[in-house]
């Protein structure tokens, strides 16, 4: 009687693991055919009994797995996808399969990364940042993803989450920097990017390339701090803000991207004072960077400097002779005398006194304007967009006498916002 029930479970054990094979290879087939839907379903009936087969077959089922939850890719749901990517871990772990779990594991990510920049462009930043981060875990040396992820987080105003990544990637030491391996191509004369070295080197070797050229992209670092800052500044926590910034400048102090966002964390505190200070630290650094120098021009604009913030304007100028702003800048900070002088004949009498200060005024009033005019000129020729520009220049030509060139200045204006 013993052995007639022994027998009986055998052929069941037996039965239901042919069964069990049967279903996967079903999967297999229908992954093959990209019913994917249909091979879900088929593994899902050996879901809690796969594990009873040799670790052949339990390859075999989370490789098939994996690949009907992948789908084709740009299909396929973050849920989806994590199941994808579990299934292939634990066949990496099984040891039977690993070069194309590892493959497979590859095309889980090029997925999430992919469908993650398709939810960016849709606004869905919180839903991108998960699937950017999932992507860092699966590739624990690749913190770019990491990076993507914390900048989508905060994208999303997903502040906390955002505050993590950041912070992991500051304790991770992550730079960002990287090189890149340029020549020219002589057939466009186009400077063109290679992927690495090697190819680059080759191409020049060949001739259809010249002047190489290795550039050093800038440390993301300070961005990093810099973020970190504003996030514990919009959480009214600036304690911390200059603490992590203190860290992030004892971790890398030739860093000037640092120097930088300190700056930017003093200016959105508030302290023009502290600002400017690391402005002008950041300007004997970088003598040569007109954005400095802008930077400092509206930093002492702010601290009511207006000599000190047009010398730094003209500085900017010198450097970069095509930076529109700070043209309109030193032409707004003329402008301001002006107003003051208006004001201030706006209050005198008809006495005979009042009339000959009067006059006095309006001479030096027609001086000032005179010497607002080329900046707003040139602002204007080099933004031809600006049309707040272009009226104060069309009320100063007629406050001057030069009629004409208003009425030319009026039609630019009207053609300008009918575009």
């Amino acid at each position: 009687m013993k052995n007639k029930i022994f027998l009986s479970v055998l052929v069941c054990f037996v039965l239901n693991t042919y069964a069990q094979k049967r279903e996967i290879r079903k999967a297999e087939s229908a992954v093959e055919d990209k019913e994917y839907s249909e091979a879900k379903t088929l593994l899902k009936q050996v879901e809690d009994t796969y594990t009873n087969e040799n670790e052949r077959w339990q390859s075999k089922y989370l490789l098939t797995k994996a690949k009907a939850y992948l789908g084709n890719g740009l299909g396929a749901s973050f849920e989806d996808l994590k199941t994808a990517a579990q299934a292939y871990q634990k066949a990496i772990d099984l040891g039977e399969d690993v070069s194309d779990a590892e493959a497979g594991l590859q095309e889980v990510r090029a997925a999430l990364v992919n469908t993650a920049v398709e939810d960016q462009k849709k606004g869905k930043n919180l839903i991108a940042a998960n699937k950017l981060y999932k992507s860092y875990e699966l590739g624990k040396q690749d913190t770019l993803y990491l990076y993507y992820a914390a900048g989508s987080a905060l994208n999303g105003k997903e502040y906390e989450m955002a505050l993590e990544y950041y912070k992991e990637l500051l304790d991770l030491g992550y730079d960002g920097s990287q090189t890149l391996y340029q020549a020219k191509n002589v057939e466009s004369g186009v400077v063109e990017t290679f992927g690495n070295k090697t190819l680059r080197d080759a191409s020049v070797k060949s001739g259809t390339h010249t002047e190489p050229n290795d550039e050093v992209t800038p440390s993301k670092t300070g961005e990093i701090a810099k973020y970190i800052s504003l996030i514990y500044i919009e959480q009214e926590q600036p304690e911390k803000a200059i603490k992590a910034m203190q860290r992030a400048k004892a971790e890398n102090p030739d860093d000037v991207s640092l120097l930088q966002a300190e700056a930017d964390l003093y200016y959105n505190m508030g302290d023009m004072k502290k600002y400017n200070d690391i402005m002008s630290s950041i300007a004997e650094k970088n003598p040569t960077d007109p954005v400095v120098f802008y930077n400092l021009g509206v930093s002492a604009e702010k601290l009511e400097d207006f000599d000190k913030a047009k010398a730094y304007y003209l500085k900017a100028i010198e450097l970069d002779p095509e930076m529109a702003n700070a043209y309109n800048n030193i032409a707004s900070i003329i402008l301001a005398k002006d107003r003051v002088l208006t004001e201030e004949m706006n209050k005198l009498g008809m006495s005979p006194d009042d009339t000959k200060k009067y006059e006095k005024l309006k001479a030096e009033k027609v001086k000032i304007l005179k010497e607002a005019i080329p900046y707003l000129s040139k602002t204007i020729e080099l933004d031809s967009s600006n049309t707040n520009a272009m009226k104060y220049l069309k009320s100063i030509y007629y406050q001057v006498g030069e009629n004409e060139k208003a009425d030319e200045m009026d039609k630019l204006i009207q053609e300008t916002e009918s575009n």
